[in-house]
């Protein structure tokens, strides 16, 4: 069984809908969210029936899980199934490795998720073809023709470039191809790709949906019954599964998202705002700014900007003094959590982006403290 959206009653403010999220009908006595559940095996009598079998198929908290994901990700929507995964990456090669075969054609982004040139390659050794292209400025479109499935990463990471989901995916579905959207940047608060006309909206759980950098964990959302059932096949065969306790911590964790995700974006715009004014800085990106490059697609699509900006200092070791003086922020990859990080993404040799180049996550500190800190930081760092 997996965690499908339904129609019950949760409210249509996101908070609301983030705090009552895939909850159990009442049951006095019980729990309001059941603990996590852990178990291999099922009592299994007779005839294999019924929801729960083996630990690798299916399991209670899961089902819970992905209940909630789904009724964030597509409110109101019975006919969305959901999936979760041990990792984003998990719930990525899922969707690719399932939906496409020898022969096939696969569009990707080259600014994408830096393990998608890792995945290019496995794909190529499986005698797919992969053509790629720039986020920005819907440049996949030139690259569509033939393909079986394109790959959407907006905002991208870390350039924060961001296309036009609803055009892509009409172009990919009138020449036959199935579209797949990253929306780890975004969140479900931040947009929703399947009622942009996307069939599987993907995340890393990760990141901000759980928000605390202790849960390694991956989903994916479909409309397409058979195209979810190869998906949730392939979680079978290669067993990517979450544990019950990660599932049961994103649970517990999404029930503040939107009070994290209006936090933290509301900050990250503060935090740009004053950047911009920074004579040091170049190549600032955020796409809630008003003269950001993507700022006029991405109001039309997103509902919140997300908490990463982008930006770059003059040389590799400017940056890397900025990022030492720093006392709130964490040197750290990863981003979304409550505790602002920061780190130069050069240092992984995966992102064409310049030595400089900072990918900033705001956490969830008094605005005026993280200010203070990054600029006391920029003065600290100056040559």
């Amino acid at each position: 069984m997996s965690g499908s959206a339904t129609d019950r009653p949760s409210g249509d403010g996101d908070g609301t809908r983030a705090v009552r999220a895939g909850l159990p009908e009442t049951v006095k006595n019980e729990p309001t969210l059941p603990g996590p559940v852990f178990a291999a095996h099922f009592h299994l009598p007779g005839d294999v029936s019924g929801p729960y079998t083996y630990g690798r198929d299916d399991n209670p908290t899961w089902t819970l899980l992905e209940r909630a994901i789904g009724e964030l990700e597509a409110p109101g929507r019975a006919d969305v199934e959901t999936l979760t995964f041990a990792s984003g990456m998990a719930a990525i090669s899922a969707v690719l490795f399932s939906q496409v075969s020898a022969g096939d054609a696969v569009v990707l982004p080259t600014d994408g998720y830096q393990v998608l040139p890792m995945v290019r390659a496995q794909l190529e050794a499986y005698g797919v073809e992969v053509r790629t292209a720039p986020t920005a400025n819907d440049a996949q479109l030139d690259v569509l023709d033939g393909a079986k499935l394109l790959w959407i990463e907006t905002p991208s990471n870390p350039g924060l470039d961001v296309c036009d989901i609803r055009r892509l995916t009409e172009a990919a579905h009138a020449r036959g191809a199935l579209v797949a959207v990253d929306n780890t940047l975004a969140t479900p608060l931040g947009q929703r790709p399947l009622e942009l006309g996307a069939d599987f909206a993907v995340a890393s759980g990760t990141k901000q949906l759980t928000g605390h950098g202790d849960v390694l964990l991956g989903y994916v959302v479909g409309r397409d019954a058979e195209a979810m059932a190869a998906v949730r096949r392939w979680r079978k065969i290669v067993g990517a599964i979450p544990g019950p306790m990660e599932a049961w911590l994103a649970h517990r964790s999404i029930a503040t998202l939107q009070l994290r995700v209006d936090r933290q974006c509301a900050t990250a715009l503060t935090l740009a705002e004053v950047l911009r004014e920074r004579p040091e800085i170049s190549g600032l990106r955020y796409p809630g700014l008003p003269d950001d490059p993507s700022h006029k697609v991405a109001a039309q699509q997103m509902r919140r900007f997300g908490c990463v900006i982008s930006f770059t200092l003059p040389t590799r070791a400017r940056a890397e003094r900025f990022l030492r003086a720093l006392r709130l922020v964490d040197d750290a990859t990863s981003f979304g959590g409550v505790r602002s990080t920061a780190e130069r993404r050069r240092r992984w040799g995966g992102d064409p982006v310049p030595e400089g180049f900072i990918r900033f996550s705001v956490g969830a500190e008094d605005p005026e403290d993280l200010v203070a800190d990054v600029l006391r930081a920029l003065e600290e760092s100056a040559e």
